[in-house]
């Protein structure tokens, strides 16, 4: 039997901390940015984690990708 192995690469981002940590289409446009800046990947996940602090909620995002190595 043929072995499969996949890795998966990730990241995790939030706004900065402190007045707008919780604005999350500013999360997304942020997310989105950095997906564009890494080149050609392909998204495997995303899932949105949210802490509460003393500011309020601080959501933030976990990406998890594998790069393309074909293009």
């Amino acid at each position: 039997m043929a072995s499969t192995d996949f890795k998966a690469l990730h990241f995790s981002q939030a706004n900065p901390a402190g007045p707008g940590q919780a604005d999350v289409p500013n999360l997304l446009r942020a997310v989105a940015s950095t997906i564009e800046d890494l080149g050609p990947i392909t998204v495997a996940d995303l899932i949105l984690h949210n802490e509460i602090t003393a500011d309020g909620n601080w959501p933030s995002i976990t990406v998890y990708y594998s790069k393309n190595d074909s293009e």
